[in-house]
């Protein structure tokens, strides 16, 4: 009769917790149909919008999960689950845990900002701290960039966000600096105008912005300048080897016209003079 109490008993109290139990189980199927089906919305609405497929995946993903997870709470609340003892729970774990991998929430977390203000994409000519090259693959954990020397650089995220970044190619044009000198008995408006017309008349020199010379200092051997230029960036496409080449196309080609102009360019020298009175 004991066993028998004890089974009407739990089957009594089985029947008062199946409404609690059907509750929770319909809250947690509303929940996962309400998460797929906001989830597409907020994804043909990215689609429309032709944001990055980046940015829809994290979009798509992050408004399913979280309204996945709210579903769970409301769901275990219908069955009388300490749903607050749970939340303060995950709070110290994901503390403890926040503490140990720190540098791995950084880069997960800056990731999630360079999605989504996209500052570069894939293709693009940045630089990075020290390194100058072609964004191939962008993460949540890393930026990969192919440098000039052909090295592949792997750049955590938290380093690319709060470091001053350079992108190349987001501007329409970018400016070659050639830095010489020229003897102090020059003709210095005779220089600009030689200098002017031979940058001028470089391949893929832009007229606007026009070419400039400017005077900035008088070295020690020389009256220094600098022949200032412009290329296209965007357009063409811009690769680091032509930027290389527009400067190396214009230095000899400066050198060359000074030279059929009698304008010298000398080296740096060194007088010595000896004193006969002391002997030497």
């Amino acid at each position: 009769m004991d066993v028998q109490g004890s089974l009407e008993q739990l089957l009594v109290e089985f029947l008062a917790f199946l409404p609690k139990i059907i509750s929770g189980g319909v809250a947690f199927i509303i929940a996962l149909y309400l998460s797929a089906w906001i989830a597409r919305i907020v994804r043909r609405s990215a689609e429309r919008r032709q944001a990055d497929p980046e940015i829809v995946i994290l979009l798509t993903r992050g408004t399913r999960w979280t309204i996945i997870i709210l579903g769970i709470i409301v769901a275990l609340e219908q069955v009388d689950f300490d749903v607050t003892g749970l939340i303060a729970g995950l709070g110290i774990a994901g503390v403890t845990i926040g503490f140990a991998l720190q540098d791995v929430a950084k880069n997960f977390i800056a990731g999630v900002l360079l999605l989504i203000q996209q500052p570069f994409e894939i293709g693009d000519v940045v630089k990075i701290l020290d390194y100058v090259g072609t964004v191939q693959d962008i993460s949540l954990r890393t930026t990969d960039i192919l440098a000039q020397d052909g090295r592949m650089v792997i750049i955590p995220n938290s380093e690319v966000f709060i470091n001053p970044l350079m992108n190349y190619s987001r501007t329409p044009r970018r400016r070659i600096e050639i830095a010489a000198g020229v003897a102090y008995d020059s003709d210095l408006n005779h220089v600009t105008k030689t200098a002017l017309r031979v940058v001028g008349g470089l391949d893929e020199v832009l007229a606007d912005p026009a070419p400039e010379v400017t005077f900035r200092e008088f070295g020690g051997s020389t009256v220094d300048f600098v022949a200032y230029y412009w290329i296209a960036t965007i357009g063409a496409g811009l690769k680091e080897a032509n930027l290389r080449q527009a400067k190396d196309a214009g230095m000899k080609a400066l050198k060359t016209a000074f030279e059929q102009e009698g304008i010298e360019m000398p080296f740096p020298t060194m007088e010595i003079r000896m004193d006969k009175s002391a002997g030497i």
